[in-house]
């Protein structure tokens, strides 16, 4: 049996030998990580900092709301069927999505970090609670997009890992901006 690993950066590495649900979550918690990772110590300023030769409204504290967003939208609300919490709510033009964006820009790094941090907490326990519902979990579906489409878990899980991977790209860019921070 494979012991659980980190790297260099406190980073679990995904199981190189798992059966299918724990491959997908080992790829979702690295990038999870990652994120974190590029993130990690910064304040406001840090947060806030966007690529200067760019007009590019792109941050790192927008990119943890926003992943913050998308961990609710697909896996709290979608999957498990709840309401989207209350920072989250929608307003007549739809602005949640935006808000997701740009509420980083007024709020302590504290806050924007502990937020995306309760997300990942909601969609973990989501996530065990439906793999725990018998062997066929990643085949079910659940309600997408409002309901206008079904998903399977399987879908939701890869399309958080390509979302993070995605993201995690941007952050490295704004990392090295911030403060020469690089890695991989």
């Amino acid at each position: 049996m494979e012991q659980n690993r980190t790297d260099d950066q406190g980073r679990p590495e995904p199981p190189l030998v798992a059966d299918e649900a724990a491959t997908l979550l080992g790829f979702l918690e690295f990038q999870r990580a990652t994120l974190g990772w590029k993130t990690r110590a910064l304040d406001e300023t840090g947060l806030r900092r966007r690529l200067d030769a760019h007009p590019s409204r792109l941050t790192l504290g927008g990119l943890l709301s926003h992943l913050a967003w998308v961990e609710d939208f697909y896996l709290a609300s979608g999957a498990a069927g709840t309401p989207m919490p209350e920072e989250w709510q929608r307003s007549d033009d739809g602005s949640d999505f935006v808000r997701a964006w740009t509420s980083a820009d007024t709020l302590p790094a504290d806050e924007v970090r502990a937020r995306w941090e309760r997300s990942v907490a909601r969609s973990r326990a989501v996530v065990a609670d439906l793999l725990g519902r018998g062997p066929d979990a990643l085949d079910r579906t659940y309600p997408a997009w409002d309901g206008q489409e079904q998903v399977t878990l399987r879908w939701l899980l890869t399309h958080l890992v390509e979302e993070y991977a995605r993201h995690n790209g941007h952050a490295d860019l704004l990392r090295e901006l911030v403060d020469g921070q690089t890695g991989e």
